[in-house]
Protein backbone atom coordinates (compact mmCIF):
# COMPACT_ATOMS: atom_id res chain seq x y z
CA UNK A 1 0.00 0.00 0.00
CA UNK A 2 1.47 3.35 -0.92
CA UNK A 3 0.97 6.10 1.77
CA UNK A 4 2.39 9.76 1.12
CA UNK A 5 3.99 12.48 3.83
CA UNK A 6 4.37 15.92 3.84
CA UNK A 7 8.05 15.48 4.53
CA UNK A 8 10.53 12.87 5.55
CA UNK A 9 10.39 11.05 8.79
CA UNK A 10 13.08 9.18 10.70
CA UNK A 11 12.25 6.01 8.89
CA UNK A 12 12.60 7.27 5.65
CA UNK A 13 15.68 8.99 6.60
CA UNK A 14 17.26 5.62 7.93
CA UNK A 15 16.02 3.48 4.87
CA UNK A 16 17.66 6.42 2.46
CA UNK A 17 21.09 5.87 4.61
CA UNK A 18 21.28 2.10 3.52
CA UNK A 19 20.82 2.72 -0.35
CA UNK A 20 23.71 1.87 -2.54
CA UNK A 21 21.53 3.32 -5.17
CA UNK A 22 19.26 5.81 -6.16
CA UNK A 23 17.27 7.11 -9.31
CA UNK A 24 16.20 10.48 -10.60
CA UNK A 25 13.90 11.55 -12.83
CA UNK A 26 13.13 15.26 -14.43
CA UNK A 27 11.41 16.36 -17.70
CA UNK A 28 10.61 19.80 -19.21
CA UNK A 29 7.59 20.70 -20.79
CA UNK A 30 8.57 19.54 -24.52
CA UNK A 31 11.37 16.34 -25.18
CA UNK A 32 12.69 13.03 -23.21
CA UNK A 33 12.36 12.63 -19.90
CA UNK A 34 15.55 11.61 -18.18
CA UNK A 35 15.65 8.81 -15.79
CA UNK A 36 19.27 8.09 -14.19
CA UNK A 37 20.78 5.78 -11.23
CA UNK A 38 22.91 7.44 -9.27
CA UNK A 39 25.90 5.92 -6.88
CA UNK A 40 28.68 6.30 -4.91
CA UNK A 41 27.80 8.06 -1.29
CA UNK A 42 26.55 11.05 -2.63
CA UNK A 43 22.81 11.68 -1.26
CA UNK A 44 22.28 13.61 1.62
CA UNK A 45 19.51 14.14 3.58
CA UNK A 46 19.70 17.98 4.76
CA UNK A 47 16.38 18.20 6.67
CA UNK A 48 12.73 16.92 6.94
CA UNK A 49 12.08 18.79 3.13
CA UNK A 50 15.36 19.25 1.89
CA UNK A 51 17.56 16.82 0.78
CA UNK A 52 20.70 16.76 -2.11
CA UNK A 53 23.28 15.03 -3.83
CA UNK A 54 26.82 15.59 -5.47
CA UNK A 55 26.84 15.00 -9.15
CA UNK A 56 29.80 13.56 -11.21
CA UNK A 57 29.97 14.83 -14.67
CA UNK A 58 29.11 12.18 -17.15
CA UNK A 59 27.52 12.14 -20.33
CA UNK A 60 25.42 14.79 -20.60
CA UNK A 61 23.58 17.27 -18.53
CA UNK A 62 20.13 16.72 -18.55
CA UNK A 63 19.08 17.48 -14.57
CA UNK A 64 20.82 20.54 -14.43
CA UNK A 65 19.03 21.36 -17.97
CA UNK A 66 15.62 19.93 -17.14
CA UNK A 67 15.64 21.82 -13.58
CA UNK A 68 16.80 25.17 -15.53
CA UNK A 69 13.49 24.89 -17.53
CA UNK A 70 10.88 23.82 -14.86
CA UNK A 71 12.26 22.29 -11.31
CA UNK A 72 10.38 19.55 -11.09
CA UNK A 73 12.54 16.38 -9.55
CA UNK A 74 11.61 12.98 -8.70
CA UNK A 75 13.70 10.80 -6.73
CA UNK A 76 13.22 7.07 -6.22
CA UNK A 77 15.49 5.11 -3.60
CA UNK A 78 14.01 1.07 -3.85
CA UNK A 79 14.84 -0.93 -0.82
CA UNK A 80 16.84 -3.94 -2.47
CA UNK A 81 17.26 -5.73 0.95
CA UNK A 82 14.32 -6.27 3.31
CA UNK A 83 11.64 -5.16 3.82
CA UNK A 84 10.70 -4.23 0.68
CA UNK A 85 9.86 -0.88 0.13
CA UNK A 86 10.08 2.00 -2.52
CA UNK A 87 10.26 5.03 -1.99
CA UNK A 88 9.91 8.64 -3.96
CA UNK A 89 10.72 12.19 -3.27
CA UNK A 90 8.90 14.73 -4.89
CA UNK A 91 10.16 18.42 -5.31
CA UNK A 92 11.64 21.32 -6.93
CA UNK A 93 15.26 21.39 -7.37
CA UNK A 94 18.37 23.57 -8.82
CA UNK A 95 21.60 22.70 -9.74
CA UNK A 96 23.95 24.15 -7.66
CA UNK A 97 27.73 24.92 -9.19
CA UNK A 98 31.14 25.27 -7.39
CA UNK A 99 30.83 29.49 -8.45
CA UNK A 100 27.48 29.87 -7.13
CA UNK A 101 26.66 31.69 -4.37
CA UNK A 102 25.90 28.29 -1.61
CA UNK A 103 28.64 26.23 -2.83
CA UNK A 104 30.68 25.99 0.11
CA UNK A 105 27.51 25.71 2.46
CA UNK A 106 26.28 22.62 0.52
CA UNK A 107 29.87 21.26 -0.19
CA UNK A 108 30.60 21.00 3.22
CA UNK A 109 28.14 18.01 3.40
CA UNK A 110 29.86 15.75 0.87
CA UNK A 111 33.62 14.12 0.33
CA UNK A 112 33.98 15.93 -3.38
CA UNK A 113 35.09 13.57 -5.55
CA UNK A 114 37.59 13.82 -8.86
CA UNK A 115 34.85 14.76 -11.47
CA UNK A 116 32.44 16.61 -9.71
CA UNK A 117 30.27 18.36 -11.60
CA UNK A 118 27.69 20.55 -9.49
CA UNK A 119 25.17 19.73 -6.20
CA UNK A 120 21.30 19.30 -6.90
CA UNK A 121 19.29 20.79 -4.00
CA UNK A 122 15.86 19.39 -3.61
CA UNK A 123 13.26 20.72 -1.54
CA UNK A 124 10.71 18.15 -1.04
CA UNK A 125 7.04 18.21 -1.36
CA UNK A 126 6.00 15.23 -0.75
CA UNK A 127 7.24 11.91 0.29
CA UNK A 128 5.69 8.72 -0.81
CA UNK A 129 6.27 4.81 0.23
CA UNK A 130 4.97 2.11 -1.58
CA UNK A 131 5.44 -1.46 -0.84
CA UNK A 132 8.05 -2.58 -3.18
CA UNK A 133 7.19 -6.59 -3.30
CA UNK A 134 7.73 -6.60 -7.28
CA UNK A 135 11.66 -5.51 -6.28
CA UNK A 136 13.98 -8.32 -6.42
CA UNK A 137 16.01 -8.94 -3.16
CA UNK A 138 19.80 -8.64 -3.87
CA UNK A 139 23.16 -8.12 -2.37
CA UNK A 140 25.40 -5.65 -3.34
CA UNK A 141 28.71 -7.59 -4.65
CA UNK A 142 30.68 -3.63 -4.38
CA UNK A 143 30.64 -0.48 -5.94
CA UNK A 144 31.69 0.55 -9.57
CA UNK A 145 34.60 3.02 -8.86
CA UNK A 146 35.03 3.19 -13.08
CA UNK A 147 33.71 7.06 -12.99
CA UNK A 148 35.90 8.78 -10.20
CA UNK A 149 38.84 7.12 -11.75
CA UNK A 150 38.31 8.47 -15.16
CA UNK A 151 37.84 11.37 -13.55
CA UNK A 152 40.83 11.73 -11.39
CA UNK A 153 43.67 10.85 -14.51
CA UNK A 154 42.39 13.97 -16.53
CA UNK A 155 44.01 16.63 -17.28
CA UNK A 156 42.14 19.57 -15.54
CA UNK A 157 42.44 21.96 -18.15
CA UNK A 158 41.10 19.64 -20.19
CA UNK A 159 38.20 18.53 -18.34
CA UNK A 160 36.95 21.68 -17.88
CA UNK A 161 36.88 22.41 -21.40
CA UNK A 162 35.47 19.50 -22.39
CA UNK A 163 32.45 19.99 -19.71
CA UNK A 164 32.43 23.54 -20.21
CA UNK A 165 31.23 22.64 -23.89
CA UNK A 166 28.03 20.65 -22.41
CA UNK A 167 25.61 23.63 -21.75
CA UNK A 168 22.69 22.05 -23.90
CA UNK A 169 20.33 19.11 -23.39
CA UNK A 170 19.87 16.15 -25.84
CA UNK A 171 16.95 18.24 -26.64
CA UNK A 172 18.66 21.42 -27.36
CA UNK A 173 17.93 23.21 -24.11
CA UNK A 174 20.21 25.65 -22.08
CA UNK A 175 22.29 24.07 -19.47
CA UNK A 176 24.89 25.79 -16.77
CA UNK A 177 27.98 23.60 -17.05
CA UNK A 178 30.62 24.08 -14.88
CA UNK A 179 33.16 26.32 -14.39
CA UNK A 180 35.78 24.44 -12.81
CA UNK A 181 37.66 20.92 -12.15
CA UNK A 182 37.26 20.05 -8.56
CA UNK A 183 40.37 17.69 -7.93
CA UNK A 184 40.24 14.99 -5.66
CA UNK A 185 42.11 11.50 -4.91
CA UNK A 186 40.63 8.63 -6.35
CA UNK A 187 38.93 5.95 -4.11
Amino acid sequence: MSAFFDSLNDDHCAMIARQSVFFVATAAAEGRINLSPKGYDSFRVLGPKRVAWLDLAGSGNETNAHLLADGRITVMMCNFEQPALILRLYGRGRPVLPADAGWEDLAAHFMLLPGTRQIFDIAVESVQTSCGWGVPVMELDHPRDSLVKYHARQDPAAWAAKYAARDRSIDGLPARPTDRYIAGAAE
